[in-house]
């Protein structure tokens, strides 16, 4: 195969998953998945309709009392056999991953394979442990245990950023506590759900447990959200588009789980390592070219370090290697589309009016990147708090560097956004850091490091960037339904409480 994935040939029968087969779509409106490092056109497919959503949640609702009915250990088992076939297949996984989202060969091999068949194997293990409150008399004549059962049909919607990890981080807890579903990625990266689709099926996943449906969010998705089947539905993407999400979810009283958009601070305190958050700001604020929603966006740095972290930093960025996704050495790729990398290019191209770009803002010119959708590692200082690129979400390899002086001062700004998924704070005094972490209002606040993601742990936000889990035994409160069974012990039939109703005590 060599460093290309033959998408034409493979989803020949169509990009859509229903019922255990591919087959095309039926909307009568096409899409063509381009290579944003190229240019080319990778597969043209028949994007889903409203028919099409239909057949996918028809599928998942006829599956459903058949999974929901499997016991823990045979719903683990076949999660364990998934995560071998993802594992076996590591190799075709991110070679179709780098292709569709122009994303490094190093990053999909060492971390969104690894680490999708690592929530795989986590998930088959925790499949076992679906436990609800111990039974217990707490009334003195009952007897009281929770129940955790599964909530039916799920219709979730998925990003283009990681569209392998995100279609795992969707199904996964999904169908461990007995669920079926029905996932819409975005339509540009339809690859590697469709294979993972596959996947599942090969390890002995029946047919409608697992439905994938690739097509526009007007069309497809708001068909997914408001379908009257669909019992719940988890959408992650921007906060516009949530917010759009969580209006027709409403209309049906579904349940809803949502993870939004982001922008990270980065808080860097005087005491702070300075050459470890130098790397970890430049790692932090360019994985998978800055399209991550956890990225580091805005760093602020205390006025005794300032000057240096910004020297050091456009250093580093400088030494960033933009290249062909496929070659081993390449850093960093193109962004997602051309369009996309416009976007970007907008939000910097407008800051120059009231900040200072330092290193960056602009496409490369190098040889081999001309026709992707290259956009070079930027550091912008100087800016406003409540400027544009201080505010708003970039999702591109930007980032924004602004002094503070109190510790006070710093912890305000951090929280100063709408938005609330992620932070890192640096410094070597555990009291500074604990204060950080308990007052940052955020999902997840490392200390010293920013992005490592772990499959035990939670993934979610507060604020704008949205409520409720991925990953984690604690993802299962967004999939289970929790019932209360209360046994009477008395064998009395006038209970004394009846009273209250008719009669006077007993």
């Amino acid at each position: 195969m060599g460093n290309r994935f033959p998408a034409q040939d493979r989803f020949a029968d169509g990009a859509q998953f229903i019922d255990g087969r591919l087959r095309p779509g039926t909307s009568g409106r096409t899409h063509a998945v381009v290579d944003p490092a190229t240019g080319d056109e990778l597969l043209t497919y028949e994007l889903a309709g409203a028919a099409d959503v239909d057949a996918a949640v028809a599928a998942a609702l006829a599956a459903f009392p058949g999974w929901a009915g499997a016991t823990p250990g045979e719903r683990s088992d076949a999660l364990h056999r998934f995560a071998a076939v993802l594992a076996e297949r590591a190799a075709e996984f991110a070679a179709a991953e780098s292709l569709q989202c122009g994303k490094p060969i190093k990053l999909s091999t060492e971390f969104d394979v690894p680490g999708t068949v690592d929530n795989a194997a986590f998930f088959a293990g925790a499949a076992r442990h679906l436990e609800g409150a111990s039974a217990g008399e707490y009334s003195g004549d009952h007897t009281s245990y929770v129940r955790r059962e599964p909530i039916g049909v799920v219709g979730s919607i998925a990003p283009w950023n990681y569209p392998l990890q995100m279609a795992a981080w969707k199904i996964l807890p999904a169908v461990a506590a007995g669920n079926t579903i029905v996932l819409k990625p975005s339509e540009l990266t339809p690859f590697t759900s469709l294979m993972f689709a596959q996947a599942a099926q090969e390890a002995g996943i029946p047919d409608g447990v697992i439905n994938i449906v690739n097509g526009a969010g007007a069309d497809a998705g708001e068909r997914l959200v408001g379908h009257s089947d669909v019992v719940m539905t988890s959408f992650t993407g921007s906060t516009a588009v949530g917010k759009r999400v969580a209006e027709i979810a409403t209309a049906t009283v579904k349940r809803l789980h949502l993870e939004l958009g982001g922008k990270a601070p980065f808080l860097v305190f005087d005491d702070a390592d300075l050459e470890a958050a130098v790397q970890g700001a430049v790692a932090g604020a360019l994985i998978n070219t800055g399209q991550d929603c956890t990225a580091a966006t805005r760093a602020y740095v205390q006025r005794p370090l300032y000057d240096a972290f910004v020297s050091a930093v456009a250093a580093l960025m400088e030494t960033v290697r933009l290249g062909d996704p496929f070659a081993p050495s390449t850093d960093i790729g193109p962004l997602i589309s051309y369009a996309h990398r416009d976007r970007v290019a907008g939000i910097v191209d407008r800051a120059r009016g009231y900040a200072r770009v330092v290193t960056g803002g602009a496409a490369p010119d190098g040889a081999g990147l001309a026709d992707g959708a290259y956009y070079r590692p930027t550091l912008v200082v100087d800016a406003a708090q409540d400027s544009e690129i201080v505010q708003s979400e970039i999702f591109g390899p930007v980032l924004v560097v602004l002094p503070f002086d109190s510790d006070d001062e710093g912890i305000r700004l951090a929280n100063d956004t709408p938005y609330g998924l992620a932070a890192s704070v640096w410094s070597r005094d555990v009291y500074r850091t604990g204060r950080a972490t308990r007052e940052i209002k955020a999902g997840c606040v490392w200390v010293n490091d920013h992005i490592p993601i772990i499959s035990e742990m939670p993934h979610g936000g507060y604020k704008a960037s949205g409520y409720g889990k991925d990953m984690s035994a604690y993802s299962f409160e967004e999939y289970t339904q929790v019932k209360h069974v209360m046994y009477d012990n008395t064998a009395v039939a006038r209970k004394d409480w009846h009273r209250t109703i008719f009669g006077d005590r007993l």
